[in-house]
Formats: C-alpha cells, sequence, structure tokens
C-alpha cells in the first residue's frame, strides 16, 4: 500500500528533524552568517527583493495555473481523472498554505535577528520548549516563506497516479526551491534551518494524509493517463 511508504518516510524525517534538534544545531549554523552586529545578507536586494518577494509572484502565477487546470471545462466533467488529479493537487496546495501560517500564530518563537546573540534585545529560547516565551514578538516558527514552495507537495501527491514522472519532477522542483528558500530566509537571519524542516515535514506530512483520506473515499484518480 502506498500510504504505508508515505507514513514510512514520514517516520523517518521524524526521526531526523528530532535528531537535528537534539544536537542543536540551530544557533552555530546560524552564527555562520550572523553575529552581533546583525546578517549582513538581511537587506541583501537579492535575497530580500528577488528571492524572498520575487518568489512569492513566481509562487502565486503557478498557483493560478493549477486553478485554471482543476476548473476549466472538460468533457468528462468531475469523472475525468486528470481533472480529479489537479482538483486533489490545488486542495492539498492550499491546505499547505493554511496550515503552517495557521501554526506560526500560535508560536512564541522571535526570529533570529531579533535575538541577543545577533544584535538583538531577545532571549535565545528553543521552539521546542513550550510555553516559554522570550519576550520577543514571535510568530515566526515554523516558516511561512518556505511554505511559498513547500505547498507543491500538493502537487506530487495529486499528480502520481496520474502522472508518475511529471510528479517526480515536480517534487524535484519543489524541494530545490525550497532548499533555495530555506537558505535565503537562513542567511538572513529570518528563520533557523529547523523552521524550514518543520514546514517541510508538516507540509508533506498533511498532503500524505489528505491523500490516504482520498484514496479511502474513493475519489483520488486511479487511472494513469496514456
Amino acid at each position: 500500500m502506498r500510504w504505508r511508504g508515505d507514513l514510512g518516510v514520514a517516520a523517518l524525517t521524524l526521526g531526523l528533524l528530532l535528531g537535528w534538534e537534539l544536537a542543536g544545531l540551530d544557533l552555530p549554523l546560524s552564527a555562520v552568517f550572523g553575529d552581533g552586529f546583525g546578517f549582513a545578507w538581511r537587506d541583501n536586494v537579492w535575497t530580500r527583493s528577488v528571492l524572498h518577494d520575487g518568489a512569492r509572484w513566481l509562487a502565486a502565477a503557478v498557483l493560478l495555473l493549477l486553478v485554471v487546470a482543476a476548473l476549466r471545462p472538460r468533457r468528462l466533467g468531475w469523472q475525468d481523472p486528470a481533472r480529479r488529479a489537479h482538483a486533489l493537487a490545488l486542495g492539498m496546495v492550499l491546505a499547505c498554505l493554511l496550515l503552517v501560517p495557521t501554526i506560526k500564530q500560535f508560536t512564541t518563537s522571535s526570529c533570529p535577528y531579533e535575538l541577543q546573540p545577533f544584535g538583538g534585545t531577545v532571549a535565545y529560547v528553543p521552539h521546542w520548549m513550550l510555553g516559554v516565551v522570550d519576550g520577543g514578538p514571535g510568530h515566526c516558527f515554523p516558516s511561512g516563506h518556505a511554505v511559498t514552495a513547500l505547498c507543491f507537495f500538493g502537487v506530487y501527491f495529486g499528480w502520481r497516479r496520474q502522472w508518475p514522472v511529471a510528479a517526480r519532477s515536480a517534487l524535484a522542483l519543489t524541494l530545490l526551491a525550497a532548499a533555495v528558500l530555506g537558505a535565503t530566509q537562513l542567511v538572513r537571519g529570518a528563520h533557523f534551518a529547523s523552521h524550514t524542516l518543520w514546514s517541510a515535514w508538516l507540509c508533506g506530512s498533511a498532503c500524505a494524509v489528505m491523500d490516504a483520506v482520498w484514496r479511502l473515499r474513493g475519489r483520488a484518480p486511479l487511472q494513469q493517463a496514456g
């Protein structure tokens, strides 16, 4: 069963992520790019205007294409496997775009550039210390910007039965884009690496759960296009 493979991947990546947290690698890695005077790349034109602001516009354009693909008229209506694949992908993408920002509203971790080790005024408190506030503005964990790319895990899950080759290509592009955006926020001091890694796990797991539910309800497209 495919869902068992998805569960195995989720468990493995969760274990690796918890290992990262236990090793306390966030601060040392961010210290490579920032110091007591802040982060030199925080307001660089490439990291802020191109890879931060520009990436959002690019993601919006891709999302619009998905909406058009899911809603445009088709001869067989919603029974068309291709249309159902696009609809499933779109639903997963939108779920990811809602999930992480919603979680951010309830977290108290502030961004690295606001912390004392990097020239800020806020004490560093690991985000896994639930209930302990750092006294700053918070709402920095997990990474919302990385979801600009990570939400497109939904394309892989939505397409993988209908167009497996295209789905794998979409997954590769999603991982590459997420790595670039995560690195951008890391060097800017806008997020710790774990913020992006948790967003990746949340989006991937959410898509896997939605895919399993659609399959159990008999809604997922099972026919591969010729």
